[in-house]
This record gives C-alpha cells, sequence and structure tokens, in this order.
C-alpha cells in the first residue's frame, strides 16, 4: 500500500492532482488507514500510471475517462480506444499546424524589425494591429 506522498513521488504526480483525479472519478476512492490516512494500492499505482501517460500525450480528462472504461471492460474494445487515439492524433495534428504558422508570423515580425534600427518597430504595430498578421 502506497500514502499518497508515496504514490505521487512513484509517479511524479503532485497530491492536488492525485486528489482531484479521486475527485472526479478517474481513480477510485481510497482506502482509509485507522488514522483516515489515504492508502492506495499497486492497481491504483498503475491507474495513475496510466492517466499520467494518457495526459502527456495529450489526452483531455473525459478521453481518458473512456479510456480507462474501455480498458476495464470484459472485451476491451480496442475499436474504440483507436477511435479516442485517432482523435488525439488529428488534434496533435492541428496544434502543430496552428504553432507551425505562429512561428513564421513571429519570424515575419522579427524579420520587419531588422530592417532598421531607427524605424518604428514592427513587432509592436503588429501585435496592436491584428490585421498586419499574415493569418
Amino acid at each position: 500500500m502506497f500514502s499518497i506522498g508515496k504514490l505521487a513521488t512513484a509517479t511524479g504526480c503532485k497530491i492536488t492532482t492525485i486528489r482531484y483525479y479521486e475527485k472526479i472519478g478517474l481513480l477510485p476512492p481510497a482506502q482509509r488507514s485507522a488514522g483516515n490516512q489515504r492508502l492506495y494500492s499497486q492497481a491504483n499505482l498503475q491507474q495513475l500510471k496510466f492517466i499520467r501517460h494518457a495526459r502527456q500525450l495529450g489526452f483531455s480528462l473525459p478521453a481518458i475517462r473512456q479510456l480507462i472504461h474501455l480498458s476495464q471492460g470484459p472485451n476491451k474494445d480496442s475499436h474504440q480506444a483507436g477511435l479516442i487515439a485517432r482523435q488525439q492524433l488529428q488534434a496533435t495534428r492541428s496544434r502543430i499546424e496552428r504553432l507551425q504558422s505562429l512561428a513564421q508570423e513571429l519570424e515575419q515580425m522579427l524579420i520587419s524589425c531588422k530592417q532598421g534600427h531607427n524605424q518604428p518597430c514592427q513587432v509592436i504595430y503588429t501585435l496592436a494591429d491584428h490585421q498586419l498578421c499574415q493569418h
């Protein structure tokens, strides 16, 4: 059995986050010691590692809830889990495209800024007027 502190150390998860996951039902309610201290099992540790890894991959809490439900079902519906993962991949690719567009915009602002030290700063003007942006 793990105390909440040991569980946090073992997973790299903050204690407040563990409590939150328990509160919203991603982790089952912890057992309690005679002194009312939370106690977690090896299964709780594995589930928290699952949640943490899914969060690192960008999955939302509702998607993680679905994946946990699928993983605990008798048939472990891999088709549904695959759909959830495909949606996450699509969202990740979309974020990458937006970030690449933002990087290009920042590069353009910096190029404009380098063109003359005595001229007004294009970074300030571009940030002040969104119509000057390329996207």
